[in-house]
Parts: C-alpha cells; structure tokens; sequence
C-alpha cells in the first residue's frame, strides 16, 4: 500500500454540486482507504514547497494565490500503486480540455488550473506530499463529514463555456458578470469568501 494526499482545490470545496460529487466518489473507497480529511487553509510557504517544481511558469504567482486565498479540504489515501493509478484514471487529465470524456476534471472542472481535485500522482509523489502537509496539518483527522448530494445546480459547462470567452478577451466584462452569477448559484460562501473565490476563479483566465 502507498499513500496519496488528496486535495479538493478551491473550486471543488466551495462549489457545493461539485464537493457532493467528489465526495460521492472519494467516499465510496472502493479500492482504496480515506484516513482523514480536514478544513485547512494552507500557508503560502507550504503551497510554494509543494507546487517548487512549477516555480517558473509564469502562472505561478497565480496559483499560489488560488490555493491560499480560502480553506481548503485536505486528506490522505492509502492504496496500492494500481488502485491509485485507476483513481487517477477516473480523475482524468490535468488539463481540462485534454480531460477524459467522462472523467471528474472533464465533468467538473472549469479550465486552466481550476481543476477541483489533487491527487498524489505516483507512490513517491504521495510519500513526499504526504510528508511536507503533515508538518503543517494532521492528515489523521476525520474532522468533516460532507453531503453526498446538494441541491445547487451545477453550472460547469457554462462556466467553462464563459471561461473561454474571458480568456479569449471576447466579451469580456459581460463573461465575467456571468460567471459570478453562476458561481454564486452553487456555492453558499459569505459575501467576502464569494468575492476571493471569483476572484481566484478568474484569475485562471487572465
């Protein structure tokens, strides 16, 4: 067995379909054990640490604002190194236009680096994730206990939809609004936490 941390990024914690979604799907533990998953908003320097090796991708300063900017769930997974690859599997592809059909990132995912979950991508990986966010967070700790269903619409398609359009500079400011309007419909944040998430959220588009 290997471990694996798990993360459900900004855009899959507090969009409220999606959490459901990747609760449904984490929590089923079909070939695989979740010891814990907790709240935890995580420091710059530990985000720096884990994301060194894309410290010189100019999208860099980008994401490490989106990971910090609001708590996030983070857990740890025990499973074999083949169980771990089918996970990653039906996770699908970093990039969400290169996500496969039917996928949790080609379902869920909006674009860019908002692509709702981390998973540890290799037995080394996790070992060396698993052991950076314990010196910062208990990876033990069962201290949540999610929804698997929500009654907020799930709005990805027309996000990603309105994404491209934002990036592409094509109506620019009407996308934006848009997008803020679908956000606000599948998530319950507080006013000032729905603002940093938009935020973040665009910020993967500039």
């Amino acid at each position: 067995m290997t471990d694996a941390l798990v993360i459900f990024k900004p855009d899959g914690a507090h969009r409220l379909p999606v959490r459901a979604a990747l609760w449904r799907w984490l929590g089923s533990q079909r070939e695989w054990k979740l010891h814990g998953l907790t709240w935890y908003r995580p420091p710059v320097e530990l985000i720096e640490r884990h994301y060194d090796f894309l410290r010189d991708r100019p999208f860099f300063p980008w994401l490490v604002e989106f990971m910090t900017a609001l708590p996030v769930l983070v857990g740890r997974i025990s499973a074999s190194p083949a169980a771990l690859e089918r996970m990653r599997h039906e996770l699908g592809e970093t990039r969400i236009g290169e996500a496969r059909p039917g996928s949790l990132r080609e379902r869920y995912g909006i674009g860019g680096g908002v692509n709702i979950l981390h998973l540890s991508d290799s037995p080394e990986s996790g070992a060396t994730e698993v052991g950076l966010w314990s010196r910062y967070v208990p990876l033990d700790a069962a201290s949540v206990q999610l929804e698997a269903s929500s009654d907020r619409p799930d709005r990805t398609y027309q996000l990603r939809s309105l994404a491209g359009q934002y990036a592409a500079g094509v109506h620019t400011e009407l996308a934006a609004q848009e997008m803020r309007r679908l956000l606000r419909e599948e998530t319950d944040l507080g006013e000032d936490d729905f603002e940093t998430l938009v935020r973040v959220i665009l910020g993967a588009f500039r």
